[in-house]
Parts: C-alpha cells; sequence; structure tokens
C-alpha cells in the first residue's frame, strides 16, 4: 500500500482543556471515541481514534487537556498522560481556540516544542469568530516565534475544514502500510467505553465541581445475545458527594443511569439493562495506587 501513495501515522492531539480536542477527535473518526462535555477536563485517558481513508490512515491520540493545576494525584496523572503522548508518535497537532491564546496554551505549545515533533497548529471553534478579518493578525501573533509546519482554521462542532486538515496531516505523514485494520476505530475495550459514558452523564447533570471527585467501575458486562446486561459503580469521596448522586428518592441517580443507558445503546446497537449503584472511597483522586486499581495507568 506504501508504494500506491498510502500514508498512515499516529498524530497526538494536546492542547488546554475544553478546546475542542474530543469533539474534533470523534468528527474525524466518525465515531465517538471520546466523551465530550461543556465542563473542562472531561477526558483523563490517552485514547486512539482511528480514520482509514482510501489514501491514508490517521492515528488520532486524544489526550488529557494541559493544566497547571497539579495538586491532585489525578491531575498529575492527566498531564503525565498528555506529555507521554508526544512519545512514538509522527506529527504533533496543538488545538487552540480561535482569538484566544492563554499561558495554557504557551505551556502546551513548551510540550509540543520540547518534542521535537514536526508540529501543526488547529485553530478551532473559528465559526465563533464573527469578524473573520480578525483572524489573520491573530494568526499572525500566535504563530510569531513558534514554527507550525502548517496551519488548519476548523470548526471540529459544524465540521467545517475537516477535510483540508486530513489532507494536510496525511501529506505530513509517512509512506506506511495501514497501523490499524480497516474496522478498526479505537484500541479501547467496550467496557471502557461503557465507564466513560457514565462518566459524561455525570459531567453533564451534576454540578461544577463534584464530577471531578467522581469516577466509574463496571462490576459485571454480561452479552445475552443481542442484550448487554451491565452493572457499575458510581466512586466518590464523600459521604455528602454520594446523597447529591443519588439525589431525592434516588432521582439524581436513576436520570443518570437512564441517559447513559440510551447513550450505550446508540453507541452498540443494543439493547441494555444497567444497573447502578454508588459508593465511597475517600480520597480516591489523591492515591496513586487508588487511581491503578481504577485504571488510571
Amino acid at each position: 500500500m506504501s508504494e500506491s501513495g498510502f500514508h498512515a501515522g499516529l498524530v497526538a492531539v494536546i492542547g488546554r482543556p475544553n478546546v475542542g480536542k474530543s469533539t474534533l477527535v470523534n468528527r474525524m473518526v466518525g465515531y465517538r471515541v471520546s466523551i465530550v462535555s461543556p465542563k473542562s477536563q472531561t477526558t483523563r485517558h490517552r485514547i486512539l481514534g482511528i480514520d482509514t481513508r482510501e489514501d491514508g490512515q490517521i492515528v488520532w491520540v486524544d489526550t488529557p487537556g494541559l493544566h497547571s493545576d497539579g495538586k491532585k494525584a489525578i491531575n498529575r496523572y492527566m498531564n503525565r498522560a498528555a506529555r507521554g503522548s508526544l512519545a512514538d508518535v509522527h506529527l504533533g497537532a496543538l488545538v487552540i481556540e480561535a482569538g484566544q491564546w492563554r499561558e495554557e496554551d504557551e505551556a502546551a505549545f513548551a510540550a509540543l516544542a520540547s518534542s521535537g515533533l514536526v508540529r501543526v497548529l488547529i485553530l478551532n471553534k473559528v465559526d465563533r469568530i464573527r469578524d473573520k478579518s480578525e483572524l489573520l493578525p491573530f494568526l499572525a501573533r500566535v504563530t510569531e516565534g513558534r514554527d507550525f509546519a502548517a496551519v488548519f482554521p476548523v470548526s471540529a462542532e459544524r465540521g467545517v475544514g475537516l477535510e483540508d486538515l486530513r489532507r494536510g496531516l496525511l501529506a505530513l505523514l509517512p509512506p506506511s502500510e495501514p497501523l490499524f485494520g480497516e474496522d478498526e476505530v479505537t484500541d479501547r475495550s467496550e467496557r471502557f467505553l461503557v465507564t466513560e459514558l457514565i462518566r459524561e452523564q455525570l459531567m453533564r447533570q451534576l454540578g461544577a465541581e463534584l464530577p471531578y471527585a467522581t469516577t466509574v467501575a463496571i462490576d459485571s458486562y454480561k452479552e445475552e445475545g443481542r442484550l448487554l446486561r451491565i452493572a457499575a459503580t458510581v466512586y466518590v469521596e464523600r459521604p455528602g458527594q454520594k446523597a447529591i448522586v443519588i439525589g431525592a428518592g434516588g432521582s439524581r441517580m436513576r436520570s443518570i443511569g437512564q441517559a447513559a443507558r440510551i447513550a450505550i445503546e446508540q453507541q452498540f446497537e443494543r439493547k441494555v439493562f444497567l444497573e447502578m449503584w454508588c459508593k465511597v472511597r475517600e480520597a480516591w483522586s489523591d492515591n496513586e495506587a487508588g487511581l491503578r486499581g481504577f485504571g488510571y495507568e
């Protein structure tokens, strides 16, 4: 395939929280490999999204957003996961929000620059800039003194500029046979995706800070013909948080479970029976051994 012009490689997607990295990866892959919510730091793990076309294969490496809050073990883990994604990839893509360059954008660029990778700049959310004449001077400012092989203005949410981005990245990737099978879309298991879909609802339905004190573990996962029978536990750090997650008469937990079940059914196109519980595990987010027990490797 490489002799016929096929190109393939891994592209690490890096940037501060909430610039749209996961939305971009999902759009490019055409499958929801990463969960999305309006809250920052929704992505906690390094996840591969595999986009295979006739002329090439881009393996997107979605990463947690680089952030300055490293007080807890989970924050340090996410920063390590983001920086570690720059190893053994072919290309680095810095994603920023159109019209904004913050201290955390600078930190993300510094991490990318120190990796020595060929890098591109992806300017996301350009649809939110009403006066498009503002984009050129903004790009001039953020690229001055920073070496990018290419710059791509896109709107991941609206699908604007994505074909130009795909063609541009394939041109920068090496001639190669596919790295994954043409039917593969991610390196993650169904069980992992289920935990993420449940956690997505925690991020969406709980208050500003509480989702960051929650994690999800799958207790059982059974396939019975076209039925998936799943039992999962939501872990929090304090009894007061458990009461909020459960809600009056269990109403909040039922709402989270119902939305998660629908999302899982849509993802896997199967009927799902989902049971959920909530338990307290004190300070799980600040315990390295505890994090590993929840799959934060």
